[in-house]
């Protein structure tokens, strides 16, 4: 909910209610489409008076599931492996006063609470106590705080990387903290980032998208009130900023989720229907390209009620519609600018109006298929979807595959590339690879795995191997012939290294390449004219050659000599001139020759240490020069 809104005056009931099936559009007193109550626990029971975030834990040695509701007064525990028959186990008092406001998250078994009251911190609370509650409900306290920050209106974690980031502090102009809860109940303090506005909601993931650019880098989608910023935190003492986003008519950009496979952002802006007098509007992004997202297209609802809290599993959006209750939306067409509501469960039958009243949050990730929907007037209810669940894993088979380089030295693997026919009891499965590109470090075998969801956001994963191969030959470029004269002092040619000394030069789409030269540097030539041969080979055998004939020639002038191994051409590359420099030897005579020999410039009867030569109307590439109709060097034109 948006910081400061007006106050809630709906009563709250003090009842529990058990499974009733929707029928004729409703269950019970409140409105439905395909989605079954199976119990309620009001805030008198609870005893608070409002209802905010929630979120949800499976213990992981008995396999119960349970509900983590925010109130007013502090966080609720409620046992609801009996889903018709939820046990309220208790209560985590807020850590100074009330507040409209808490969030919560789960990591490593352990439950992170922020909340807008001064002086909150965040609270951590060790969920395995749950399951010694023997005489509920019970006044719990908390196991460990953390005081680096007094109010946070909201609270993202990363499982992946045990790291927590409040949001909505008073710290980092409202921007993300830099929690690591790896131990959780020693949180310790890595900084924070100021995006450009205050932050009311974050979704923080390793990536796994579409942008290979990042691909496993930590990234932060923050929705911040007029904006989406996007920023890599894998850094935690250096975050960088990647892009932001807005779109027409902002009312209070307020909370979104990935899809799955993390190519389209579902965003909800809090205030555009009050704002503009819209139904419910959500706002869908392409983040095909992380630098450069686009907006995508806008999904309206039946209700003018106000979308706030929304998650994605599977191919299903769950969103918190406020007075409309929870409404699930099918998604899986999304790339074809289509989103189709498939079921709802009104929490608040009185109406659907633009008010903040009504239902708060979803958590539709259960092993069970039941979903936690927290309401700010009614309290806790848990829900079910009418028809049969389907909790069944798809099966992931894999099979191994071969991908090869590009001339960028960089390829691509299509999950279809790596799956074996894996199945799903739906009859649809949705393939996703994380790490599908491959460049020039990766040749060879790759471990990759492959994950397998199927519309419910049940998955499995399997691992096989892909070979990266180069089939593309590097390229070498010999020299123009020319000639030479002995070495000082000398009565004979020492061949230098024609590859370390630029003379010859090769492009590879890989730069690990290797030279052979034939005569092999320091070999010793006698007047005569020789074939020098050259072949480049890469690390995956490809080949190329290439040659050029160079005449050893005594009689040549010691100037000329001089001349070779003391002029310099600046600067090389060049884009529109160089300047040959020659203090030893005096140039008379320059010419320049491109690849195929053609003379491109031609000028006699220099006598100048100095000589600038306009090369701007040269194509992209490479030129010889030649000086004193003698000496032979490269110049590259870029």
């Amino acid at each position: 909910m948006k910081k400061l809104l007006l106050p809630i005056f709906m009563a709250c009931f003090s009842v529990i209610t058990a499974q009733t099936p929707c029928a004729g559009g409703t269950a019970g007193p409140y409105p439905c489409n395909g989605i079954d109550l199976q119990s309620r626990i009001s805030l008198a029971d609870m005893n608070a008076n409002d209802g905010n975030d929630s979120w949800g834990w499976e213990d992981p040695t008995t396999g119960k599931e349970y509900a983590l509701m925010g109130l007013d007064n502090g966080t609720a525990f409620i046992d609801i492996s009996d889903p018709i028959n939820p046990i309220y186990l208790g209560k985590l008092p807020t850590h100074t006063n009330s507040s409209t406001w808490r969030d919560i998250k789960t990591y490593n078994d352990h439950a992170f609470i922020v909340s807008e009251a001064n002086g909150h911190g965040m609270q951590v609370f060790d969920l395995n106590r749950l399951r010694d509650v023997t005489s509920p409900p019970v006044t719990f306290t908390e196991d460990a705080h953390f005081n680096g920050f007094g109010s946070a209106h909201n609270i993202v974690i990363n499982e992946a990387t045990g790291y927590a980031f409040p949001v909505g502090t008073n710290f980092y102009n409202g921007g993300p903290h830099f929690i690591n809860i790896q131990d959780p109940l020693n949180p310790i303090s890595e900084g924070g980032y100021s995006l450009d506005d205050y932050s009311h909601d974050a979704q923080v993931v390793t990536y796994c998208g579409p942008d290979s650019d990042y691909t496993g880098r930590e990234i932060l989608i923050g929705s911040n009130e007029t904006e989406i910023a996007i920023v890599d935190i894998t850094d935690k003492s250096n975050p960088i900023p990647i892009s932001t986003i807005s779109y027409s008519n902002v009312g209070y950009t307020h909370q979104g989720w990935f899809t799955e496979d993390e190519r389209y952002f579902i965003l909800g802006d809090e205030l555009d229907e009050i704002d503009f007098g819209f139904n419910t509007r959500t706002l869908i992004f392409d983040f095909n390209d992380l630098d450069n997202p686009q907006f995508g297209f806008t999904y309206t609802g039946p209700t003018p009620a106000i979308d706030h809290n929304g998650y994605v599993k599977g191919t299903k959006y769950y969103m918190a519609n406020y007075r409309a209750g929870l409404r699930i939306l099918d998604v899986s067409n999304i790339g074809n600018d289509v989103m189709t509501e498939e079921a709802f469960f009104d929490t608040y039958p009185n109406n659907n109006n633009s008010s903040f009243s009504g239902a708060w949050s979803v958590y539709p990730y259960l092993e069970s298929g039941n979903i936690i929907i927290s309401d700010i007037n009614r309290g806790f209810f848990l829900v079910r979807p009418s028809t049969a669940i389907d909790n069944t894993d798809p099966v992931a088979v894999c099979k191994t595959a071969s991908v090869s380089l590009d001339s960028n030295g960089v390829a691509t693997l299509a999950a279809a590339d790596i799956n074996d026919g894996s199945s799903d009891n739906s009859g649809t499965v949705y393939l996703l690879v994380c790490n599908n590109t491959f460049d020039c470090s990766d040749l060879g075998v790759n471990n990759v795995e492959l994950e397998v969801y199927d519309d419910f956001g049940n998955r499995d994963f399997c691992t096989t191997q892909v070979t990266v191969i180069d089939e593309i030959a590097p390229v070498i470029t010999c020299p123009a012939d020319f000639s030479v004269g002995y070495d000082t002092g000398n009565s004979f040619y020492t061949v230098p290294n024609y590859a370390t000394t630029s003379v010859v030069t090769a492009t590879d789409n890989c730069s690990d390449f290797i030279y052979t030269q034939d005569p092999a540097p320091t070999t010793q030539l006698v007047d005569g004219v020789y074939t020098v041969s050259f072949t480049v080979e890469d690390a995956s055998g490809n080949t190329d050659d290439c040659s050029f004939q160079l005449t050893v020639d005594s009689a040549l002038a010691v100037n000329d000599i001089s001349l070779q191994n003391s002029v310099s051409i600046y600067p090389n590359p060049a884009s529109t001139s160089i300047i040959v420099d020659s203090k030893a030897e005096l140039v008379t005579d320059i010419a320049i020759f491109d690849m195929l020999g053609n003379r491109l410039y031609v000028d006699s009867n220099l006598n100048q240490e100095l000589n600038t030569i306009d090369i701007s109307s040269y194509a992209k590439g490479m030129y010889f020069i030649l000086l004193n109709n003698s000496v032979t060097k490269k110049i590259i034109k870029e």
